[in-house]
């Protein structure tokens, strides 16, 4: 008798079919058992308003955690990025596979780079925290940019470029890479000039904690380098007890010497959309080994960011 097989919970959009397919072959591969998508609408895909109206990038999650709950999927695949931070007690975040490239990315109109555009150039990103990035660079460099707001599928946001509405449009590297389409990108960002959204470019597997055999197998799956470095990310986002919509970037990355990685290094940054202040920090420690060491690395930057001033610049309550 073969083993049912085993369902995973996406969105609908072509980005998450693309990401579950993947993570799909994969369970696949470590369990022997056939996987199937079940598609689940979220409240974040047919909703035309603003995210930051209505309550960040957890309105995708929502959807997918309670048919996890419901017993209608065995296992659900989200963007990190868009996990709140704290953890339900029934669900458990079984593996976090290896990280995809973090960076944003440009598509700009007639190949042009960041640092190519014309004055005045209308720039497209329903994120706060790239506006704030992006608008500080200009300044500090010269330009003049105007950043605009937009939502919608890569598709439709590419498609603003094309049509001449927007010079460019800014998006997650990782996304396009999953969907076969970074041939179309005009400029790579650097971490330096934008630090990515905590959790940016990882994937998130998730399932019921009652469900320990399937945690179990679904954990070969997980990268403990990605994992080690997304929680100290989210860690601080927690800490500076900000939603996914605000402000706030943040990257953990490996510092090696040689061969030997020695060291991770955490490096935030929270700021007004006009960019016009900014609070960037970042902090250095042993690699961590346990959950708790990486949330403690997160913390303690927070608290760093927290006395430069970061509480008044996320437009939500100051501590």
């Amino acid at each position: 008798m073969t083993e049912r097989a085993l369902r995973l919970g996406t969105r609908r959009s072509k980005l998450a079919m693309a990401q579950s397919g993947q993570v799909a072959e994969a369970v696949r591969q470590v369990t022997g058992r056939p996987v199937e998508l079940v598609e689940i609408t979220t409240y974040g895909d047919t909703s035309r308003e603003h995210l930051a109206q209505i309550g960040g990038t957890g309105v995708f999650v929502a959807a997918l955690r309670d048919a996890l709950l419901r017993d209608e999927v065995d296992f659900a695949v989200h963007s990190l990025k868009d996990l709140p931070t704290t953890q339900p007690d029934e669900l458990v975040l079984a593996a976090v596979p290896r990280r995809e490239d973090p960076r944003d990315v440009l598509i700009a109109r007639d190949g042009l780079t960041f640092a190519g555009l014309p004055d005045g150039a209308r720039v497209g990103t329903g994120s706060p925290r790239r506006m704030a990035q992006l608008n500080a660079y200009a300044r500090s460099h010269g330009m003049t940019i105007q950043t605009v707001p937009i939502r919608g599928n890569i598709d439709t946001r590419i498609g603003y470029v094309h049509k001449g509405e927007l010079d460019a449009v800014v998006l997650a590297a990782a996304g396009l890479s999953r969907i076969g389409r970074t041939d179309e990108v005009t400029d790579f960002l650097s971490v330096d000039t934008v630090l990515p959204a905590p959790g940016q470019g990882a994937l998130a597997i998730e399932c019921a904690a009652r469900n320990a055999s399937l945690a179990a197998a679904l954990a070969e799956l997980d990268d403990p380098f990605t994992r080690a470095a997304v929680t100290a990310e989210r860690s601080l986002l927690a800490a500076l007890e900000a939603g996914c919509s605000a402000p706030v970037g943040a990257l953990a990355d490996l510092l090696a010497d040689g061969q030997i990685v020695k060291e991770m290094r955490l490096r935030g940054v929270v700021g007004t959309p006009d960019g016009s202040t900014l609070v960037q920090l970042s902090t250095t420690g042993p690699v961590p080994e346990t959950e708790t060491q990486a949330m403690a690395l997160g913390r303690e930057l927070a608290v760093e960011m927290l006395a430069k001033g970061a509480a008044g610049l996320m437009g939500e309550r100051a501590l």
